[in-house]
């Protein structure tokens, strides 16, 4: 007898389960959406079934809904957008407008890239320099 194979999530946030700062984020993203938000490491994950490679989740965090996935800072958008507040819905719509998407993926950017000095962070979470 084969062991029941449980289903996969609809909306999964993939991130790097390295970082403290990406741990602890993802952990309060899910515990305050009012939206079924599973949280994955993508070290421990099958990215592949997923839509991802090893590179794309080492770079960025990931919301997969269905067949949709959205990166960086248009995750953080759709997990705003994915809940019932009408406030936190009109910040998420906002960040993928422009100009205002811009701005949205540079401060994504510069937390991506000062996430081992920000709560949380350790010196592992560092992103290696390209």
């Amino acid at each position: 007898m084969s062991e029941p194979v449980s289903p996969k999530p609809s909306i999964v946030l993939i991130f790097d389960g390295d970082c403290g700062f990406c741990t602890t984020s993802a952990n309060w993203i899910v515990a305050r959406s009012k939206t079924s938000i599973t949280a994955l490491p993508f070290q421990w994950t099958d990215l592949e079934s997923y839509g991802l490679t090893t590179q794309l989740a080492s770079d960025k965090v990931w919301l997969v809904v269905g067949d949709e996935r959205f990166g960086g800072h248009e995750c953080i958008a759709k997990v705003a957008l994915l809940q019932p507040n009408l406030f936190v819905r009109a910040i998420g719509r906002l960040m993928l407008t422009r100009p205002f998407s811009f701005v949205a993926a540079f401060v994504y950017r510069q937390v991506a890239k000062n996430r081992h000095r920000l709560p949380g962070g350790t010196p592992a979470c560092k992103l290696p320099q390209k």
